[in-house]
């Protein structure tokens, strides 16, 4: 059994059918709580509360369109990869933008990247200096061996600018000291899930930014998901773990799904199953406020099938595996910075 405490403010219809079918009338105020489990022998925990301004949950698009979001002005994007596409889809999913007011600057053999930005209706260009003329904030959004030319390529026009880097390993006094002295730079990192409006986002302010501009790039990073204040040594570790996490979670998804087929399950089932597993342990982990290990140990009963697939795992050294992946992704990420330094 799972028992699940939630703030009506942020709880959907279908959230309020559901507390109204278990237990009468949902009430019309109550003090927010943080979600706590209750599964096998696990017990809830004391419940604390939470000033209304918190949220265990992250903003989803729906509640974001109604937010007033104004005042950011025209967002561009240097270079119109993955990571650019995700969070365009993203600002215009959650509300935050209308294709007018964006504009991206794409590689004119990136056909596919064209014709994703020209399907939501956004602005293309080839050229970098519109971008950076037509906008008020602007995106460094290119592979990070591209960075030295494009930012010297656009130095004459980026006073009074507003620029936010996703390229990994470019550190912010690299992005300052090639750009005018009345540029404001920030170091954000975003992930793919923006796309879905359910990204893991940090940012790093520069030496000249604002108040006002750190409130800026969280209202945008909010608006596709959740948005944490780092120092930039952390940024490397960041990028390796939630930044190419993803990639991670996708290949256990295949791999638990792929295990699934072997043994008979058709494989649709499987990916709709497998990936609901992993976004339902997910919030678990990060709502319940309990240690993995402890919601591991609630799934698992003596020589159950769990218990056998879990040694099986160890024996196979998954945690090491998947930890070292992080290190490895640190590292070039460290590999990187040196470079460009």
């Amino acid at each position: 059994m799972i028992i699940i405490f939630m703030n009506p403010a942020v709880a959907t219809p279908l959230d309020k059918r559901r507390l109204q079918g278990a237990a009468g009338p949902a009430p019309k105020s109550i003090p927010y709580l943080p979600r706590r489990f209750v599964f096998g022998r696990l017990r809830i925990r004391p419940a604390v509360a939470v000033p209304p301004t918190q949220s265990a949950v992250p903003i989803s698009c729906s509640v974001i369109k109604n937010n007033n979001m104004a005042g950011i002005g025209k967002i561009g994007f240097l270079g119109g990869g993955n990571m650019a596409k995700a969070l365009a889809k993203g600002f215009l999913a959650a509300g935050l933008a209308k294709p007018n007011t964006l504009i991206a600057s794409v590689h004119p053999a990136d056909k596919l990247s064209l014709q994703s930005f020209k399907a939501l209706g956004v602005e293309t260009v080839i050229q970098n200096a519109p971008v950076v003329e037509k906008s008020d904030v602007v995106f460094i959004s290119v592979k990070p061996q591209v960075v030295p030319t494009v930012l010297s390529e656009i130095q004459p026009l980026s006073s009074g600018k507003l620029f936010l880097s996703v390229a990994m390993g470019i550190t912010l006094p690299t992005i300052e000291s090639s750009l005018s002295s009345q540029a404001r730079v920030i170091r954000v990192m975003p992930n793919l899930p923006a796309v879905v409006c359910s990204g893991c986002s940090v940012f790093v302010r520069g030496s000249k930014a604002t108040d006002s501009d750190a409130e800026i790039t969280q209202k945008l990073l909010q608006s596709v998901g959740t948005c944490e204040a780092v120092d930039e040594s952390q940024l490397d570790v960041v990028t390796a773990l939630s930044g190419s996490g993803p990639a991670y979670v996708f290949v256990m998804i295949e791999a638990l799904a792929d295990g699934a087929v072997h043994m008979g399950m058709p494989r649709d089932l499987a990916y709709r199953l497998a990936s609901q597993t992993v976004l339902g342990a997910g919030h678990m982990v990060r709502d319940s406020g309990m240690h993995p290990g402890q919601l591991k140990d609630g799934v698992t009963s003596p020589a159950g099938s769990t218990a056998a697939a879990l040694r099986h795992l160890e024996l196979s050294g998954f945690r090491s595996a998947v930890a070292g992946a992080v290190e490895q992704a640190t590292l070039r990420c460290r590999q990187i910075s040196g470079k460009q330094s």
